[in-house]
C-alpha cells in the first residue's frame, strides 16, 4: 500500500534529507515536508508546507493531505539553532504535544516515528557499561534537549497507550556525525583545540547520518513499535578522537569547567550545556541488540568508521584565520586564569597544534 507520509523539522539537515530519501521510495506515494522556514537544502520530490507544529493548524495539514505516518523529526538540540532555550523548549515539548494531538484526532494514521536521543540516559559516574533500552537513568538529565526529550518520549508513550492501532516506533540516537549534520559534538571536534575534563577519558558512540536516516526509512515503511537505541558498533574514547581529529587536547580542572564552556558558549564556537559536559566526563555506552534482532539493521558505519568518515569530509585540519585563533586563545587563557595555562602557554600550544594557522 501506497503511504502518505509527513516528516517534521525539514528546514535543517536530517529532516531535509529524510524528505529527500522518503520521496525516493517507489513504496511511498507522496511526501509532506513540514516547517516554519524554508528548507536550507532541496527536499527532493517532498512537497513544502510553511506550518508551526506547535500551532493546531498541523491537525489541518494531517488531514487535508491524507497523512498515514508521521515521522517527527523536529526536536532541536541547541538553543542555537531555536534562537533561545525558551524557544527551543517550546518547540521540543510543546510542538511535540501539538503534533501528537493531531495524529489523536486523525483516525487515518498508523505510523509515528519519533527521533529521539540517547542522552535521556544521562551520564555519570554510577552508570552501567552499556544501556538497554529498559534501564533506568542513573543520572536524570536536568536541562536542555536532553531534559526536552525525555519529556517528549513520555508525550509519545502516552500516545501509544491511547492509540494502540498506531505503530510508535522511538529511535534513541547516538550523536550524529557526517559530512554537513550541524550537531554540538560536531562543533566541539571543530574547535581549534578541543578543552577535555582532567582526569577522565570519555566512552564515545556516534551514528553516521547515512545509517540514521536508514534505520527511520525503514521504520516508516514498515511495522516496528517500540523503542530502539540506534549507535554505530563499537566505542572510542575521547582522547582517541581527538587524536584522530588531528587536534590536542586541553585538560581542564573539573572546576572550571563551566567556565570555560561558558566562554566557548559565548563566543558561539560550540554549545557547552550542563548535560553535554556530563557526558564529556563521563560518555555512555548503547547496546543495540535490539534494533539488530527485531529490525535486522546493523549499521553500515561502525563508531570509529563514523568518526574518521566524518573528520575526512569536514577536513578539520584545514586552517583557521589568525585572528580567529588569536581571539580563542585569549578568551581560554582569561577563562583558565594564570592558575591554570597562562596566556602565552596556551597560544604557544594552540600554534603547536596548528602550526600552518599563524
Amino acid at each position: 500500500m501506497s503511504r502518505v507520509v509527513l516528516v517534521t523539522g525539514v528546514s535543517r539537515h536530517l529532516g531535509s534529507r529524510m524528505a529527500a530519501v522518503l520521496s525516493n521510495d517507489p513504496g511511498i506515494e507522496k511526501v509532506i515536508g513540514v516547517d516554519i522556514v524554508l528548507p536550507r537544502e532541496g527536499i527532493g520530490g517532498a512537497e513544502f508546507v510553511r506550518a508551526d507544529i506547535r500551532n493546531p493548524i498541523i491537525a489541518k495539514v494531517i488531514a487535508a493531505a491524507g497523512v498515514d505516518t508521521v515521522v517527527h523529526m523536529g526536536v532541536l538540540s541547541t538553543p542555537v539553532q531555536a534562537g533561545g532555550r525558551v524557544s527551543m523548549k517550546e518547540i521540543n515539548v510543546i510542538g511535540t504535544m501539538q503534533l501528537l494531538a493531531a495524529c489523536q484526532k486523525s483516525p487515518g494514521i498508523s505510523r509515528l516515528i519519533v527521533k529521539s536521543t540517547s542522552s535521556i540516559y544521562g551520564a555519570g559516574p554510577k552508570d552501567p557499561a552499556m544501556f538497554t533500552e529498559d534501564t533506568e537513568p542513573r543520572s536524570q538529565p536536568r536541562s536542555g534537549w536532553a531534559k526536552d526529550s525525555v519529556e517528549v518520549e513520555s508525550y509519545v508513550r502516552g500516545f501509544a497507550r491511547r492509540r494502540p492501532d498506531v505503530a510508535v516506533t522511538t529511535f534513541r540516537f547516538a550523536n550524529f556525525l557526517g559530512p554537513k549534520v550541524d550537531t554540538p559534538m560536531a562543533a566541539y571536534f571543530g574547535l581549534p583545540v578541543v578543552p577535555t575534563v582532567l582526569g577522565h577519558d570519555a566512552r564515545l558512540q556516534f551514528i553516521h547520518e547515512d545509517d540514521g536516516l536508514d534505520v527511520i526509512r525503514r521504520a516508516a515503511l514498515e511495522d516496528h513499535p517500540g523503542t530502539f537505541n540506534v549507535a554505530g558498533d563499537g566505542v572510542i574514547m575521547l582522547s582517541q578522537a581527538v587524536r584522530l581529529a588531528g587536534k590536542s587536547a586541553l585538560p581542564v580542572p573539573t572546576p572550571m569547567v563551566g567556565v570555560v564552556g561558558g566562554w566557548f558558549r559565548r563566543a558561539g564556537l560550540a554549545d557547552f550545556s550542563p548535560e553535554q559536559i556530563k557526558f564529556l566526563t563521563y560518555g555512555r555506552g548503547l547496546d543495540t541488540s535490539r534494533l539488530r534482532e527485531r529490525m535486522g539493521v546493523v549499521p553500515t558505519y561502525t563508531t570509529h568508521d563514523a568518526f574518521v568518515e566524518f573528520v575526512h569530509e569536514r577536513g578539520l585540519d584545514s586552517a583557521l584565520p589568525k585572528h580567529r585563533a588569536e581571539a580563542i586563545e585569549r578568551g581560554i587563557a582569561h577563562a583558565l586564569g594564570s592558575s591554570t595555562l597562562s596566556e602565552a602557554r596556551l597560544s604557544a600550544r594552540l600554534r603547536k597544534e596548528a602550526p600552518g594557522r599563524a
